[in-house]
């Protein structure tokens, strides 16, 4: 089969060796003779994998232990709404700060506003969301501050976290989990979507600083309650024990790859390549300001809008799949996760290249 290279923004690349194994062992989970998908999540062999996972998590990510990890239904948007609805009420005036940064920061923040008074720490939206605001002071009477640490549509990312002081950081970090170093205990509450850099689509993992569980109102649906996840380790119904499974066999590759400081380090050297091949260049445009730009997702425009078209068609027949921006935003977007070699970064930019000389 031809080596394809998926730069897709999500549902995304997963490690080719890690889906060998998902190939390789999906009949057959812990020697049981049925598939990952027909085990009983309360079976002690499903346990041990959702134990082990915890361990791995914990490990890779050097998660400290005052912070409980859990699986949470419906991926990152179903945060958009537990976060406010776990954590408004800590405060008497019942607001949090919301930093806009992009599509998904302004999604959170209407959801989060059905629950609570919403103030805007900062917005990039006044220049087309091509960097990363400075923020206002933040309140010491809001319930926490919410940052998008990655923008998938506009190629930009937090270098440094804001300080918050005693209020709680929240960072949706859906799209670049585990793909650098990040010290853990500056954040009170961490959630990401599994479909980048963790597993398959329809599961979020959820890291939470313990003190601030058990802060939901009673009538709070079940499972959208921390608490209930925390007293159930996550198993409150039927998980997806298929998701999970994915996840556990991508965090012992991302071990085996030397850990998140090892890809943080390959993570670098791919955007390099991409980036000086846009900064030399005339016909691409980068859509982030220099200073801001994602390790992530490389977002450019066509000097020429109307090859746009040609450019991700081309693309494809070279194996360079799904390089065409978000609806939202147009122009291209290469998503350059954990699972994306070195090598696909290069064929991309080797290609990018020939077509500016071709059609330039």
């Amino acid at each position: 089969m031809k080596e394809v290279y998926n730069f897709g923004a999500g549902p995304a690349m997963l490690p080719r060796p890690v889906m060998k194994q998902v190939q390789e062992g999906f009949l057959d989970f812990a020697g049981l003779g049925v598939s990952i998908v027909e085990v009983s999540h309360r079976s002690k062999q499903f346990e041990a994998l959702l134990s082990e996972t915890d361990e791995l998590f914990r490990r890779v990510a050097k998660l400290p232990e005052n912070y409980e990890i859990l699986y949470f239904h419906g991926g990152a948007q179903m945060l958009f709404s537990a976060v406010p609805l776990n954590l408004m009420g800590r405060k008497p005036k019942r607001m949090a700060q919301y930093v806009e940064t992009g599509n998904f920061s302004q999604i959170a923040a209407t959801e989060a506003a059905k629950f609570g008074r919403i103030e805007l720490a900062a917005s990039s939206a006044a220049n087309g969301f091509a960097e990363i605001p400075k923020i206002i002071p933040v309140d010491p009477e809001a319930s926490f501050l919410h940052i998008t640490s990655n923008n998938t549509l506009f190629g930009t990312q937090y270098k440094e976290f804001p300080k918050t002081g005693e209020v709680p950081l929240v960072v949706d970090m859906t799209s670049e989990i585990l793909s650098r170093p990040i010290d853990y205990s500056k954040t009170g509450l961490v959630y990401a979507g599994a479909q980048k850099n963790l597993g398959p689509s329809g599961i979020a993992m959820v890291f939470v600083r313990k003190d601030l569980i058990g802060h939901a109102p009673k009538d709070c649906p079940k499972l959208l309650d921390f608490a209930v996840y925390r007293d159930n380790h996550s198993m409150a119904n039927t998980a997806n024990t298929f998701a999970i499974w994915m996840i556990n066999l991508v965090l012992k590759w991302l071990e085996g790859e030397g850990g998140v400081e090892a890809i943080s380090k390959i993570n670098s050297q791919k955007a390099a390549v991409l980036y000086d091949c846009l900064d030399q260049s005339q016909f691409y445009r980068p859509v982030a300001h220099k200073e801001h730009r994602s390790l992530m997702n490389v977002c450019f425009n066509l000097a020429q809008e109307d090859l746009l078209a040609d450019f991700v068609a081309q693309a494809q027949k070279q194996g360079l799949y799904a390089l065409k921006g978000h609806r939202l935003v147009g122009g291209a977007r290469a998503s350059i996760y954990n699972a994306m070699p070195l090598a696909g970064v290069q064929a991309l930019a080797d290609f990018m290249k020939e077509f500016e000389r071709t059609k330039g």
